[in-house]
């Protein structure tokens, strides 16, 4: 595992000849060794067209590629951050919440409607999330931002689990979810609980939500 957790707003990255990282511009807050950082101009292992998909959006995350031989200090903002491990399937995340990723893994832009339809267009404007959303597959880690940390929820195929939309981090595994309107007569006029939307993930996997409502 390429990520170390120092605190809960800090992680320490081991990099070594040969091996290559990829990070949020930005993010480096120490290093030692001899460590060379790059602007990555290719949308990371997603390639061109990953990078040509957000940038259409106006959803780029800028990247820097993480080569040499030393230790590096990873945050962001004061975030809390979490460590992923991906383990030869595909975790979903957005990419404002990347902060660090193992370049093993394989990145890719997904736009929001081909996992939903209608539903999930709606989703990404809802949210604020946007039309396209981050996919990394493969074996790695990734080290992702929230507020108020991160905890696990696992998806079973006994019934799904709904989430708050501002809440949502990430998930993996088999799994599919959409959007569903909560808006009643008791919403409208002001005696509803203020969640209008919940995302619903069914199948069998993981999501990850922070313990805050707050954007990044």
């Amino acid at each position: 595992m390429p990520f170390r957790a120092i605190n809960s707003k800090i992680v320490e990255a081991r990099v070594t000849p040969g091996q290559r990282l990829f990070s949020r511009r930005g993010a480096m807050i120490a290093y030692t060794g001899e460590v060379l950082f790059t602007p990555d101009l290719h949308g990371g292992q997603g390639g061109l067209g990953s990078m040509i998909g957000r940038r259409l959006a106006g959803e780029a995350a800028p990247l820097m590629t993480v080569e040499g031989n030393g230790t590096v200090l990873f945050g962001h903002g004061g975030h809390h951050v979490e460590v992923i491990e991906p383990a030869g399937d595909t975790l979903h995340v957005e990419a404002d919440r990347l902060l660090a990723f193992d370049g093993t893994l394989r990145q890719e832009t997904v736009f929001l409607g081909s996992q939903g339809g209608v539903m999930g267009v709606v989703r990404g404007q809802a949210t604020g999330q946007g039309l396209f959303t981050t996919t990394l597959t493969g074996h790695g880690s990734v080290a992702v931002l929230a507020h108020g940390g991160v905890i696990r929820l696992p998806i079973t195929p006994d019934g799904p689990v709904h989430v708050d939309p501002q809440a949502y981090v990430a998930h993996h595994g088999n799994v599919t979810n959409r959007l569903s309107a909560a808006l009643g007569w008791r919403d409208v006029v002001g005696r509803g609980s203020g969640e209008a939307f919940r995302l619903e993930l069914s199948g069998e996997g993981a999501v990850f939500v922070q313990a805050s409502e707050e954007k990044l």
